[in-house]
């Protein structure tokens, strides 16, 4: 397993983590959940990604994986209503509350990261939600506090004290993020995890998507569309090989410490586990890759945003 230090937090951590979406959103067993997790805890990951708001996830990990808690970084988000707390979106209480939340569901006494889960610039200027986070980290119940979302409120976030992980989207059809956001927190010294790092595989059939992905991947399925891209420009010869393209481009991100991907499926996950043996993605498939993200741009005469 290939590890790096996590920005100025000094945590070591693996390349890839595990993004707890799916397991949560698309109604994951515990046996399921339970298989997947230790596979990957057992192979050298070490990172799992989850939220407050994807449904479930948070239980699923804690009762499959609690008893290894040692084992891996646990990184959660907060911000928005979500059962059993009280408070309006982004205030102090809910924050704080939702703190605690994840903390029982997770079965621990502390996170390693919890992250404001996609506000707006505007209420990270107001600096309440931060504000509730770094008092949970002063109270031991975190140990490192961040933003995750996009665009100019992820610039922004970066800047201010407090926020030592970042967490933001970036893949083929989604490059706005990497001449803003990553290379300010790059510049900071901000930890950095990857978000949407497969595109959500918007190579394949909509009807192939499963439950909420359907929606989700629409818009990455247009810009997919639109450059044009064609495996053998990229040095590959099948369809099929556009997961492990899609993923060894995020890889070869240099300001990409962590890049999270999901999924239900253990046979998935050794999968992934294959492709990160293979490294990033060469020099020049990045360069291709990259030029026709902007030449679609200008095609269709608009700028892509960073989706969150």
């Amino acid at each position: 397993m290939d590890y790096t230090t996590f920005g100025r937090t000094g945590l070591k951590v693996s390349r890839i983590a595990f993004g707890a979406g799916p397991i949560g959103y698309l109604g994951s067993s515990q046996d399921q959940a339970g298989k997947v997790l230790n596979l990957l805890l057992d192979r050298g990951v070490n990172v799992i990604d989850t939220a407050a708001a994807y449904l479930g996830s948070e239980e699923l990990i804690g009762k499959a994986v609690g008893h290894r808690r040692n084992a891996f970084v646990l990184v959660s988000k907060c911000g928005r209503k979500v059962d059993g707390v009280n408070g309006e979106d982004w205030s102090p209480t809910l924050v704080t509350e939702t703190v605690d939340r994840s903390l029982r569901r997770l079965g621990t006494d502390h996170l390693d990261v919890m992250l404001l889960h996609s506000c707006d610039q505007a209420v990270l200027e107001r600096g309440e939600a931060l504000g509730a986070l770094l008092r949970a980290k002063e109270a031991g119940k975190i140990r490192f506090a961040g933003y995750s979302g996009d665009n100019e409120a992820a610039t922004f976030a970066v800047a201010q004290p407090g926020v030592d992980v970042l967490m933001c989207s970036a893949n083929l059809c989604d490059q706005a993020n990497l001449d803003g956001a990553l290379a300010a927190a790059a510049q900071a010294g901000t930890g950095v995890i990857v978000k949407r790092s497969v595109a959500n595989t918007a190579w394949k059939p909509l009807d192939a998507q499963m439950g909420i992905y359907r929606d989700y991947v629409k818009p990455y399925k247009d810009r997919f569309t639109a450059m044009g891209l064609e495996p053998k420009a990229l040095g590959y010869s099948r369809e099929e090989d556009w997961l492990e393209i899609a993923l060894r481009f995020t890889l070869a991100l240099k300001t990409a410490q962590v890049v999270s991907i999901g999924t239900t499926n253990p046979v998935n996950a050794e999968a992934n586990l294959r492709i990160l043996e293979k490294g990033p993605l060469a020099k020049d498939a990045v360069a291709v890759i990259r030029q026709a993200f902007q030449k679609a741009q200008e095609r269709l005469g608009t700028t892509w945003p960073g989706l969150t």
